[in-house]
């Protein structure tokens, strides 16, 4: 198999483009495919401080390589979950990363241990407040995301969530109709009010199978298993029903997601308030930690208040 676009071996075959390409085509595609997330949705600058959420996995550390190859200041929150070995083998996987790429570009690691500030690890606070492991887990890591933003004075923060994320979580939600979440899902969400950063996205041009080959030519090192409290998640039964499409007919995952975001933009620009407006109408200060909800209390504090009364 030949590289389309120069002849050399090919390292990936990507039937939605109905091309091959070899180690350094494949490294352009996605180096263009990020930029033009980035400068289509106005995500940020070279000017800007970006933080990026890493896991340890191929998607997050990916991420943070990239933007760091094409100049951009970026450094890392890992936030560890304590999820037993799985914990213990992606903060290592970060560390690596972090000791082997990142600190050639003067970059930070920050590091946030939940059991540090809550007393027990992900799968303990979720028996103790009785929510799904997943939820509780998501619940955790946007509050410290967005904490730490915050009050490190980051321009804006940035999670790995490739074509193939957004995508199950398009059809969850329009399965579900859950309007107000497709209201929300876009690559870029606004700074819509002090104490909330502005979040993107700039991997969703890219398959999950296209980041794989990209960290591997490149050496990335990340940890390989699924999270172990994903089990049964339906963004993963999401995922399977995609996978057969995809298979099927090739591009359907980027057609569904990308037409989207376009009948999206069109919708917004004929609207008369904006995502940061009607957020300004809805959201204020939580009344225990500061932060932007939408009730009198946030999730977060709710759920560490009931955890602790039954600690």
């Amino acid at each position: 198999m030949r590289c389309r676009k120069c002849s050399h071996p090919a390292v990936i075959k990507m039937p939605r483009h109905n091309i091959a390409l070899c180690k350094d085509c494949l490294t352009e595609f996605v180096h263009t495919q990020v930029r033009r997330a980035i400068d289509a949705h106005r995500m940020f600058t070279t000017n800007d401080r970006v933080l990026v959420a890493v896991s340890g996995g191929k998607d997050s550390l990916a991420l943070w390589s990239i933007l760091l190859k094409l100049g951009y200041h970026a450094d890392a929150l890992y936030v560890d979950l304590g999820i037993g070995e799985y914990s213990l083998q992606s903060r290592q996987k970060v560390q690596r990363f972090t000791e082997a790429v990142a600190t050639s570009y003067q970059a930070t690691l920050h590091v946030h241990t939940v059991e540090q500030e809550q007393g027990a690890g992900i799968r303990e606070l979720a028996t103790l407040v009785r929510r799904p492991t997943c939820a509780t887990c998501g619940t955790m890591k946007r509050y410290q995301f967005n904490r730490v933003a915050i009050e490190q004075h980051y321009d804006v923060m940035a999670t790995g969530h490739n074509l193939d994320d957004e995508a199950a979580r398009l059809l969850g939600n329009v399965l579900h109709w859950q309007t107000d979440y497709l209201d929300k899902q876009s690559p870029t969400l606004p700074a819509s009010l002090d104490g909330f950063a502005k979040k993107v996205k700039p991997l969703h041009r890219l398959t999950e199978r296209e980041i794989a080959a990209y960290a591997v030519i490149h050496h990335i090192d990340y940890i390989v298993d699924e999270c172990p409290m994903a089990k049964g998640s339906k963004m993963l039964a999401y995922k399977r029903v995609l996978n057969q499409l995809e298979a099927d007919s090739p591009g359907t995952k980027h057609t569904f997601y990308l037409k989207f975001l376009d009948r999206q933009a069109k919708q917004r620009q004929e609207d008369s308030q904006t995502i940061t407006e009607q957020d300004q109408h809805r959201l204020h200060p939580c009344e225990t930690c500061g932060q932007p909800t939408s009730t009198t209390v946030c999730t977060y504090c709710k759920m560490m208040a009931k955890a602790g009364s039954h600690a």
